[in-house]
């Protein structure tokens, strides 16, 4: 079979002439979808019901796409070679990747998905694999997204699942692929259809499409959410950049070495490494005042965003390997760096925020209590006690009646299939905090 045969191939295969190209449908079926319209009402770093424009996941899925696409384009004019050495890469690809990357993220952004993590849990060893939202974004386009009444999912080409696999693994019982992995156990067969372009035995790497979605995505979340909250005047930029204000950047680099998970994400470099390179990307910056929005900052602001883009496409060039051990792109250090650390800045300033953290605990509980409703519902064993479910699950909810394990599946898809806003509703409504109206639809 030829290697384009192989790439473009869909599970089902499909007879229907299309002008497009493969993954071009890929991505028209993804953005068509009902999972990708979703995302405009789901948090990015703070709630898109903020009174201030910030990035939601829909915006920011955009941008992956589009930064994905240019450094493919990019790459693909300047290495070649190298392109078609590692299987070949393809901007659709990559593109359709982007925009379905984050299709599995429940509402209220990581928080929610950490608590989903907590009410969903799973043993060691189990079958049952609790909730993960990139495995999520995965089940949804094999699986739970609506294309046609005879195929589940959006039958997308292989290249695209494969591009989508940030985790190619299921999880795991320890380590670190207990919890961050790309595929559930349910959708195994299209995991395994997606990995026969990795043929190796347990060759758990990112493909090259993987690998360069994978960097668009940290691009975008680095320099776009500082972007934001800089103009949301959360993260003090100019302050950061003042060559007269050192106190500010010790005050940052001590507040992510108190914190462990930070620390690790800026491995084992010294200190005083990363502060040198963090103080001359920093320094960069063409503002020296907070934002109030004149012409002048805008413009500058959008000068700095492009500079720094531009300054991490190119930090990345193909790799050819020679092992499995291998990966198929090589990074930069010093870019990585810097880029870790600019994401770090949103943790810093506005994940760490005590204003966000209370609204987070507000969030917990509203995903802890509604999980237990609707588990409870379902584990019944009461035909009216399902009546509380939307019709979109309610027959799930009973074909899984008495089974907690898969009750949980259930539950954990209704709940991430969910924006922001409509969950707060539901949980005022199931709580009496509001009651609503018999004529609400459900």
């Amino acid at each position: 079979m030829p290697p384009n045969a192989i790439r473009y191939a869909r599970r089902t295969p499909e007879s229907k002439a299309d002008f497009r190209e493969p993954a071009q449908r890929d991505y028209d079926r993804i953005i068509y979808s009902s999972a990708f319209k979703r995302l405009v009402a789901v948090t990015q770093v703070v709630s898109p019901v903020e009174g201030h424009v910030f990035h939601n996941r829909l915006t920011h899925s955009l941008r992956v796409a589009q930064v994905a696409r240019r450094l493919t384009q990019k790459l693909l004019k300047t290495e070649c070679e190298k392109a078609e050495a590692v299987g070949g890469i393809d901007p659709d690809v990559v593109e359709a990747a982007a925009v379905a990357h984050d299709l599995g993220h429940p509402p209220f952004g990581h928080v929610g998905e950490q608590e989903l993590r907590k009410q969903a849990e799973a043993p060691p060893d189990s079958v049952w694999d609790g909730f993960e939202g990139n495995a999520q974004s995965f089940r949804i386009v094999t699986n739970l997204a609506l294309r046609s009444p005879s195929v589940p999912g959006l039958n997308l080409t292989r290249a695209t699942l494969n591009a989508m696999l940030k985790y190619p693994w299921s999880r795991q019982s320890a380590g670190r692929k207990a919890e961050k992995y790309g595929v559930y156990q349910s959708e195994d067969l299209d995991f395994k259809f997606a990995r026969k372009l990795h043929p190796q035995s347990a060759d758990d790497r990112k493909g090259p499409e993987a690998e360069l979605m994978d960097w668009a995505d940290d691009i975008t979340y680095a320099v776009h959410d500082a972007e934001d909250f800089y103009r949301a005047r959360l993260i003090p930029l100019d302050k950061l950049a003042s060559s007269k204000d050192d106190a500010e950047r010790k005050r940052f680099f001590d507040g992510m070495y108190r914190r462990c998970e930070l620390a690790q994400k800026l491995g084992e470099t010294p200190r005083k490494q990363l502060e040198d390179e963090f103080l001359r990307v920093i320094t960069t910056f063409p503002i020296s005042e907070p934002y109030t929005g004149t012409r002048d900052q805008r413009s500058r602001l959008r000068d700095f965003s492009s500079f720094l883009i531009g300054k991490y496409v190119n930090a990345l060039t193909l790799n050819v390997p020679k092992s499995k051990e291998e990966s198929f792109v090589t990074i930069a250090a010093q870019p990585k760096r810097e880029v870790a650390m600019l994401k770090a800045l949103t943790w810093f300033y506005v994940i760490y925020n005590p204003a966000l953290a209370t609204q987070q605990f507000a969030q917990r509980e509203i995903i802890a209590k509604l999980f237990q409703v609707f588990l409870d519902a379902a584990t019944s064993g009461k035909e009216e006690r399902l009546n509380i479910f939307p019709f979109a699950f309610r027959d799930e909810a009973r074909d899984v009646r008495g089974n907690v394990e898969l009750a949980k599946r259930v539950v954990a898809d209704m709940l991430a299939s969910m924006g922001d806003q409509e969950l707060v509703r539901l949980y005022q409504r199931m709580t009496g905090v509001s009651l609503g109206s018999v004529l609400d639809y459900v």
